[in-house]
């Protein structure tokens, strides 16, 4: 051991004749330590309501959606899939049909989103089908009571509360017109055949799923599909399986990967992520400011022995060496105990769920946490910088002690 390391970790231990000084230090710990805390338990929250909110968007939708520039849809869908099934990655590819209409259902009239779906094959690239709360994914035409063959229609949760329709329930959906402001629009009659819940209130909101022939045939489009879903067996991957669809398939084709249709969501969350780091960063550095006053006081109260050291032939950079090690130990003891405390805190968070949450608001039953060792390293460096920097100064005021005057009148 260094004489710096072994003098530094001697002031740290010894009972000063000023208390004040051990008390602004144990502070300083306690600070560093808050803020350690704080910001791996905001992060881990942050993390786990991002990962909520993308496994739930992603299980609703597509990891990647392919159209056309101009929106006019693709006709030759069996050849298209063809093309793309053979991409590595992809494992899942469905077609869709996606338009905006409305819903009346005795008296009660709202706006809808409107998909068209293949039952078939909607299950391999989202989580449709086990969402389903009431009756089923059965869109085919059947014998209703007093309507004779009448396609299948599933309604999001809170659309079905709204119009207050309930299985079995006759409704119609209504098309925009095509032909100009004053065409016709189109009407066609359905019934309920199921009710899903995703757990976005955005999806159980508004969306409507009926068949793709039925959804050709309401929105007057006979011989093709709004697009096509793709679901991969890595999201992460996504990026490179859109280049792989857009060197195959060319112009006039569009894939969308399931960030870049929500990027103002994700990128919203992503700043809000890091306003919250910097927040809280600002407890780590009280606490710095905190190292710096207490290593002055320190520096004031050791002024006859930095004399003795620096006649017995310690040099500057030594003295430096001593007060930066006293103040990183502040941080490294703060860090260590911040750490634990963040991690304990999170990993009872996560199975006891002693914070719950109104499910019926946010979707969960529980705040949810997502621990990264990223975070953890980050965190921890961020807290050793501020302390280190922290030290610096009253070091270097140390070290510019001129040895006489030090001892002069002690």
């Amino acid at each position: 051991m260094s004489y710096e390391l072994f003098i530094a970790t001697r002031y740290l231990k010894s009972k000063r004749r000023t208390g004040f000084i051990s008390l602004i230090s144990y502070i300083s710990i306690a600070g560093v330590a808050i803020g350690v805390a704080a910001l791996i338990i905001v992060l881990s929250v942050m993390n786990g309501f991002e990962t909520e909110v993308r496994d739930r968007i992603i299980g609703a939708d597509a990891h990647i959606r392919l159209g056309t520039y101009h929106e006019n849809g693709i006709q030759e869908v069996d050849s298209i899939i063809q093309q793309i099934e053979g991409i590595r990655h992809i494992s899942g590819i469905s077609p869709y049909i996606m338009e905006k209409g409305l819903i009346r259902e005795g008296g009660r009239t709202e706006g809808v989103i409107v998909r068209g779906i293949d039952p078939a094959t909607v299950g391999t690239v989202s989580e449709l089908p086990e969402t389903i709360i009431s009756g089923g994914l059965h869109l085919g035409r059947v014998d209703v009571t007093g309507r004779e063959n009448l396609p299948g229609l599933v309604l999001g949760r809170y659309l079905a509360d709204r119009l207050y329709a309930t299985l079995g329930d006759t409704v119609v959906l209504f098309s925009p017109g095509s032909g100009g402001l004053f065409s016709q629009p189109r009407a066609k009659q359905f019934h309920v055949a199921g009710v899903f819940e995703t757990g976005l209130y955005e999806y159980d909101d508004v969306f409507a799923y009926i068949s793709i022939p039925e959804a050709q045939d309401l929105f007057r489009m006979p011989d093709r599909v709004t697009g096509l879903e793709i679901k991969l067996d890595d999201i992460d991957r996504s990026a490179e399986v859109k280049a792989a669809i857009q060197e195959v398939l060319g112009y006039p084709y569009f894939p969308r990967t399931w960030h870049e249709m929500h990027r103002n969501l994700f990128n919203w969350m992503k700043i809000e992520k890091w306003m919250g780091f910097i927040i809280l960063s600002l407890i780590i550095m009280v606490a710095a400011f905190n190292i710096i006053s207490s290593l002055i006081m320190v520096v004031l109260e050791k002024k006859k022995e930095i004399g003795i050291l620096k006649s017995m032939g310690a040099t500057n950079a030594g003295i430096r060496r001593i007060f930066i090690y006293e103040g990183l130990a502040v941080g490294v003891i703060g860090t260590a105990i911040g750490i634990i405390m963040g991690w304990g805190l999170c990993f009872l968070q996560l199975k006891y769920h002693f914070f719950s949450l109104p499910p019926d608001i946010y979707f969960i039953n529980a705040l949810p946490i997502l621990m990264k060792a990223s975070d953890f390293v980050m965190i921890a460096v961020i807290a050793l910088l501020l302390c280190f920097l922290a030290s610096v100064y009253p070091a270097h005021k140390a070290a510019t002690l001129v040895p006489v005057e030090a001892i002069r009148y002690e």
